[in-house]
């Protein structure tokens, strides 16, 4: 594959790992693949409304909210203090609280819990129970005893695997989860203590995948959760978009021309952050602006956008080595289903070094007392790279925005399931490198 000379010195940047705020310049176009329809939209909220008796009766956690999979959206006026150097006014900063999802602990819990209900209910009509009725049919010993016989699996470095796990094995489902051998301990044995079967393998996030699709495909009655390709993973993303709009209005910050929504979300293959920035541009159009955060060793999408082709490029063509601690956004190659849609409906990508991830992750604990993992602290920094960036700062006078007027939100993916340990390791590390900053300032 040729690249233009733009091209070849973006990748001659990323090849430094530093960070860079990146604006796509396709933004507008007409995707080039598969697009999700309004009706698919609603289907997915649908199904989720339905459910909710489903998911009250199988997870104590869900009882107090009726089986809703939502999380709260939490002001951050003391984040935005501590972190907006230039201090504009107006403006309002919120984290939505995904990483505090019940059950799952993440915001893989919306295409993951989605999808296996999907399968669950398909699977229920083919033996006669009208589970759309009733989807409490879904619980039954009838529906369990068949879904018994069935396995479903899918490759993950933890938080998917966690969801469809969980979700898989409450009702009755084989589980298996297929995972690197790096992916974090702690989180295989939560999926162990669940049921679910664990499957390890060497290499990277893309191999465990690849092994786990090859496999389900010689396994009969097996059906393969393909974070890559799913199209009912990004629905069930796809489908928050009702539910944001509704608690930004219940804080007084309704979206509109007056007053512009910008989200930022890391993203690892891009499946999850694609469906919710779907799901955004179909309720707001033009009022909201969609960025994801990528670590600098990691930055497929950004890779695959910029590249503008619909041939797959991954960081290692480009002479990245996909190392870094963020391990939901260690992955080199950017999902081919969710690609061409980010292609046309993102406004930018920013990248993040390591020790900027637990700066970040120790800013939020600090101002909020949130505790996240390295992955969902991402993005955290996102409306300071916007306001105060080069590139930020032109886009800003290009779509005629005040920064002053602009809702940010602040996509928190993961962490209420952290071990505490883990979270003290966390902060250590980010308390050190400010000690060490500090000692040769």
């Amino acid at each position: 594959m040729t690249h233009t000379p733009a091209q070849e010195a973006l990748w001659a940047t990323l090849r430094l790992k530093r960070p860079v705020m990146w604006i796509n310049p396709y933004l507008g176009e007409r995707p080039l693949g598969w697009a999700p329809t309004q009706a698919e939209r609603s289907a997915a909220q649908a199904r989720f409304a339905r459910c909710e008796p489903l998911l009250a009766a199988l997870f104590p956690e869900l009882a107090a909210c009726g089986g809703k999979v939502e999380s709260s959206l939490a002001p951050a006026p003391a984040l935005q203090h501590a972190m907006d150097r230039q201090g504009a006014t107006g403006q309002a900063w919120f984290i939505k609280r995904d990483d505090s999802l019940p059950v799952a602990g993440s915001i893989k819990a919306r295409g993951g819990f989605h999808e296996v209900l999907a399968l669950a209910e398909a699977l229920a009509e083919t033996q006669g129970l009208c589970a759309k009725g009733n989807p409490l049919l879904l619980a039954s010993s009838e529906a369990r005893s068949l879904f018994s016989h069935h396995t479903i699996a899918v490759g993950s470095t933890g938080n998917l695997g966690l969801s469809i796990g969980t979700m898989a094995a409450a009702l009755g489902f084989q589980a298996v989860v297929h995972m690197s051998v790096d992916a974090k301990e702690w989180k295989k044995q939560r999926l162990r203590a669940r049921g679910v079967r664990v499957v390890e393998h060497a290499g990277d996030y893309a191999q465990a995948v690849a092994a786990g699709r090859a496999q389900a495909l010689i396994e009969p009655r097996c059906h393969f959760v393909d974070d890559e390709n799913s199209k009912m993973l990004f629905l069930g993303y796809a489908a928050c978009a009702d539910h944001l709009a509704m608690q930004l209005a219940q804080a007084g910050r309704p979206v509109g021309a007056s007053r512009p929504l910008c989200v930022y979300i890391p993203s690892g293959v891009g499946g999850a952050p694609g469906g919710i920035i779907h799901g955004l541009k179909a309720l707001f159009g033009e009022h909201v602006h969609c960025f994801i955060a990528e670590p600098v060793a990691s930055p497929c999408m950004l890779v695959q956008i910029a590249s503008h082709s619909s041939r797959p490029l991954s960081v290692y063509d480009i002479g990245l080595d996909n190392r870094t601690e963020a391990d939901g956004l260690a992955v080199a190659l950017a999902s081919q289903l969710a690609s061409p849609l980010m292609q046309a409906q993102l406004s930018g990508v920013f990248t993040v070094t390591d020790d900027q991830l637990f700066d970040q992750l120790l800013a939020v604990k600090q101002a909020t007392g949130i505790d996240l993992e390295p992955s969902a602290a991402a993005a955290v920094d996102g409306p300071v790279r916007l306001i105060e960036s080069s590139e930020g700062m032109q886009y800003l006078h290009r779509h005629h925005l005040e920064p002053g007027k602009a809702t940010h939100v602040i996509w928190a993916t993961g962490g209420a399931l952290v071990p505490v340990q883990e979270h003290q390791r966390f902060q250590q590390r980010a308390l050190t490198q400010a000690a060490s900053r500090n000692t040769h300032a």
